[in-house]
This record gives structure tokens, sequence and C-alpha cells, in this order.
């Protein structure tokens, strides 16, 4: 079993919506669960009541007047909420804290794909976080036009996901260029492939991360 005395550790997962991220999320709590790891799952927007409410508004089709800086407040708003209530808590109970977005996405999606800034988004949510960061990020990264296709095929789409191609591809650019500006934390992982394949992929890059940690399951 893990050493549950130690600090707990933070792993996100990010993504395009439509690359399958949340099936990768949901199969990588399990795997970890099932090696004995006390696993705490968050999702964002929201993970806590008053981000429920955050959430709501945020991806309603029909708030499509929100100004793109009320936006990218009101994903940090909950994310704080997020932190406070949930993330640091479970980090000081020694949890392994697994969060489906964080940070990453609105550096992403409202920096760049909204062209507020990355560099004025990050100094946002860095207030918002008190600079909490994940230990580690997997980035599933798929052709947006692919992502998409699978998205509305899947569902009726939220306010985001209505967004047209070349949002998207603003988006997917800006991950890259995250990841490649800090590969210690930021791994891509190809999510244009089978779901067992990529699942294997997500799976032994957490594992490593977390045996150079000294988080490795005991015999």
């Amino acid at each position: 079993m893990p050493d549950r005395r130690k600090q707990g550790v933070f792993i996100s997962l990010e993504g395009l919506d439509g690359v399958g991220k949340s099936t990768q999320f949901d199969r990588l709590c399990r795997a970890l669960e099932a090696r004995g790891w006390p696993v705490f799952t968050v999702r964002e927007p929201g993970g806590t009541a008053i981000g429920e409410k955050v959430r709501s508004i945020v991806l309603d089709p029909a708030n499509h007047e929100m100004a793109p800086a009320a936006e990218a407040l009101l994903y940090a708003a909950s994310r704080a909420q997020l932190v406070e209530e949930r993330i640091r808590p479970a980090l000081a109970q020694g949890k392994l804290v697994l969060a489906d977005r964080y940070v990453d996405s609105s550096l992403a999606y409202q920096g760049r794909g909204l062209g507020l800034g990355v560099g004025a988004v990050r100094e946002v949510n860095g207030f918002a976080t008190g600079g909490l960061l994940p230990d580690l990020t997997l980035l599933l990264d798929a052709d947006p036009d692919r992502a998409m296709d699978h998205l509305t095929s899947a569902r009726s789409s939220d306010r985001i996901e209505r967004r047209g191609p070349d949002y998207r591809r603003d988006v997917r650019r800006e991950y890259l260029a995250l990841a490649e500006a800090d590969p210690d934390r930021l791994k891509v992982i190809d999510a244009g492939r089978g779901i067992d394949e990529v699942h294997q992929d997500v799976l032994s890059a957490v594992l490593e991360f977390l045996k150079t940690r000294g988080r490795g399951v005991r015999a």
C-alpha cells in the first residue's frame, strides 16, 4: 500500500473537449484504486456546491453575451473554492488528487482561445489557487476537428463547445506550447488512438511518475 503519512500527490488531466478525457479519467481512477491508492477526484468547473452553480452559468448556451473576462474570472472563482474546500484538505490527508481540468484549461481556453493573454489569466489563477499547481499533468492531444466530430455525435454541445474550429485550434496550440515550456510537469499523450492504447500510456505515465516520487505501491 502507498505510505499514507506522506503528503498527497496532485495530478490533472487536460485536453480539448471530445478527446476522450472523461473516459480516460474514469479508467485511470479505477486503475489507481485497484493498486491501493487513496484517490480523490474533482472536476472543473464545479466540484463544490458553489462551483456547480458557477458551472451552470459558464456552460449554459443561453449566456452567449458573457464577456471573455467575466468567463475567465468565473472559472477562477470556481477554482478558488475547489482548492480551498477540497483539494488542499485532500492533499494534507495524503491522498492522490485527480482533477478533470485545472489551471492549464484556463490558460488555453481563455488566455489564448479568447485572446485575454496567457500571462493575465495565469496571474488571476495564481491568486485564486494560492499558486497551487499539479505535480503532474497529462495532456490528451488529438486533432481538433476529429475531437469535435466525436463530441457532437455523443451529445448536445455546451456554450464553450459551440465555438468554431479556429478557436479550438488556438486552444490546442496553447496546450502544446504549455507542454513544451514545462515538459517536467506536462506530458503529452496521443489521444488519437484506441481507448485501451491511450489508457495504457496514461497509466504508465502516472505510475512512472509515482515511482520517481518514491510513492510506488508496496509489495
